[in-house]
């Protein structure tokens, strides 16, 4: 995606990103709203908090809902070498030509937080669950309503043939943050 006016416009008036900033905010917070050649989205203040007080062991195809625990607040403090589960704080909808990529932003990756979010495909929408993980030996925090991962948008020369909602996507139009599901 090239910031233009016609990018800027699109995703306004079609209800790409809800809330849109046409402006990237950057004065006392990590930058968030639009960019060069993407969207810097924002991580909310609601979080699970990875924990191993149950000494359970990760799978994905079953999942224990008891590892987490839920925090809400303006700071999270991940624990070291742990994670933390977040959404954003926009709604997406993507269009059935365009295909997002998610990238860290590098504030986060110079502190060694790193974020993860697989890509958003054509027609897929909802709040996008982030896993934000701490690779260091000390605690790390994340700031709510702040920017949390950078988005580029690619836009294709002709739509897909299967759109993620045409396959009935298991995380499509999640409101929340979204467990793993098989």
């Amino acid at each position: 995606m090239v910031k233009n006016d016609r990018w800027i416009k699109e995703m306004a008036e079609k209800g790409m990103i809800k809330p849109f900033d046409k402006n990237q905010v950057r004065e006392g917070v990590i930058s968030y709203g639009i960019s060069s050649y993407g969207y810097d989205m924002r991580i909310s203040d609601e979080f699970k908090i990875f924990t191993n007080i149950n000494n359970t062991i990760v799978d994905p195809k079953n999942f224990d809902r008891a590892s987490f625990v839920d925090f809400k607040g303006d700071v999270c403090v991940i624990p070291p070498n742990s994670f933390v589960l977040g959404r954003s704080v926009e709604y997406f909808k993507i269009p059935r030509y365009v295909l997002v990529i998610c990238l860290g932003k590098s504030t986060y990756a110079r502190c060694g937080i790193v974020v993860n979010v697989t890509p958003l495909e054509p027609e897929w929408e909802g709040y996008v669950t982030i896993e934000i993980s701490n690779t260091t030996p000390l605690p790390a925090r994340i700031y709510s309503n702040e920017g949390i991962a950078q988005l580029i948008f690619l836009g294709a020369s002709e739509v897909c043939t299967v759109s993620y909602a045409d396959k009935a996507g298991k995380y499509q139009a999640q409101k929340g943050i979204t467990l793993p599901k098989t």
